[in-house]
């Protein structure tokens, strides 16, 4: 009980409060102290334009992958269409034959086939013949079924061959499939 009168007569006496002590401090250490700050000041604006200069420069490398994502898309095929003008020269050679001259033509139009099917090598475009093989229908679009010698699903005549791009699928074989032998 005596500690609370002590605490109580403490408050109502302001004399007897305690007071805290000020350190004074002499002026290097206050001059220390202002360079410490302004030293920091100093590293928070350098650090601050660090960050946007950081920042600026992950938005032009954003915009810079932009370009070259919508560059790829409208000039990725430049070098087929490239392949594909000198096809057309041959063709329009085959056009310029002389009437009567058939088997020119034709040969002719053996060579743009060879150069056809050398250019879709070169960019692995490949070609799917199914004739004799199991009906797949991840590789074949059957356009119907019709009685045959060959056992039930083989594919019996092809209509359209099929393509595939570096082993995916760009067009299915379009085939005719066996049902069996006719019962």
């Amino acid at each position: 009980m005596s500690d609370t009168r002590n605490k109580a007569d403490k408050q109502n006496n302001p004399e007897e409060l305690e007071t805290d002590t000020v350190e004074i401090v002499d002026g290097d250490t206050v001059t220390d102290e202002v360079d410490v700050v302004e030293q920091l000041r100093q590293e928070n604006a350098e650090l601050k334009d660090r960050l946007l200069r950081t920042h600026a420069e992950m938005e032009n490398l954003r915009k810079r992958g932009e370009r070259q994502v919508e560059d790829a898309h409208k000039f990725g095929i430049e070098k087929f269409a490239s392949a594909l003008l000198d096809i057309v020269d041959n063709l329009e050679r085959a056009l310029a034959v002389e009437e009567g001259n058939e088997v020119a033509l034709r040969e002719g139009v053996q060579l743009t086939l060879n150069s056809w099917n050398d250019m879709m090598k070169r960019f692995h475009v490949e070609r799917i013949d199914a004739v004799g093989e199991q009906f797949d229908p991840n590789w074949h679009e059957a356009l119907t079924q019709l009685p045959s010698d060959e056992p039930e699903g083989t594919v019996v005549a092809q209509h359209v061959a099929g393509y595939s791009l570096h082993g995916r699928l760009i067009r299915p074989a379009r085939v005719l499939v066996s049902s069996g032998p006719q019962k």
